[in-house]
């Protein structure tokens, strides 16, 4: 059985042909397109399963190539962003991307997130947005998250962490699985100095994400 086909859109060869590389070696199938135009007829065309979608493109940029897409089809799309301050943007205002990755970046990584989104997108239910566990909510959309309603400075990889902890409160998970949630491929051990970064942001809910010693982490269901 042939792979799933990932549409790489990067103006820069270099990058392209390792994201290329890296992802046949995984198994998918890839086309590429250098700019948003040859995007947007490529995608019509092949019809993808995922696109890989860089934001700064020649003769049309990438936020216009995803409300095009957006407006007809529900493509998975996992955006490549030099700038993390873009992900609000991308995200919080629904404008549809799936996913998103910040250069410089790893390959091994972007075909973790790509698995991971294809899993996702796979699925028969997409998981809510929203999720709240006694004091602590989180709006993965709009990348914002509260305890006892007062909103927390986190960045937007530690709101996503925050999520499957409170998505899943009273679930010991492994590191492992956090990790699988997560779509990266880093050591399974860089999840505690993840944790121990997130406790120290969570204010007076940092109590609630529990250590299972030998094991991994919890967040406590609400009393």
């Amino acid at each position: 059985m042939p792979g799933e086909l990932v549409l790489v859109v990067e103006d820069e060869p270099q990058i392209a042909d390792t994201l290329e590389r890296y992802l046949r070696a995984s198994g998918f199938r890839t086309e590429r397109a250098g700019d948003g135009e040859r995007a947007l007829e490529l995608w019509r065309r092949a019809r993808p399963d995922l696109i890989l979608l860089d934001l700064m493109l020649p003769k049309l940029d990438g936020l216009e190539v995803l409300k095009r897409i957006r407006q007809e089809d529900k493509t998975p799309i996992l955006i490549l962003t030099a700038k993390a301050e873009e992900v609000d943007r991308l995200l919080g205002l629904e404008l549809g991307a799936d996913d998103y990755v910040v250069k410089p970046f790893s390959p091994r990584e972007v075909v973790a997130r790509v698995k991971a989104v294809l899993r996702r997108a796979q699925g028969l239910v997409r998981p809510p947005s929203h999720v709240q566990a006694g004091p602590l909510e989180v709006d993965l959309e709009a990348f914002r998250a509260r305890c006892h309603g007062q909103e927390l400075a986190l960045t937007p990889f530690q709101v996503r962490l925050l999520y499957h902890f409170v998505a899943q409160a009273g679930k010991a998970l492994t590191r492992e699985e956090v990790l699988e949630a997560l779509g990266t491929e880093a050591d399974a051990r860089t999840v505690d100095a993840h944790v121990k970064n997130l406790r120290a942001r969570l204010g007076p809910c940092a109590e609630l994400l529990e250590t299972v010693r030998g094991y991994g982490y919890r967040l406590k269901e609400a009393p």
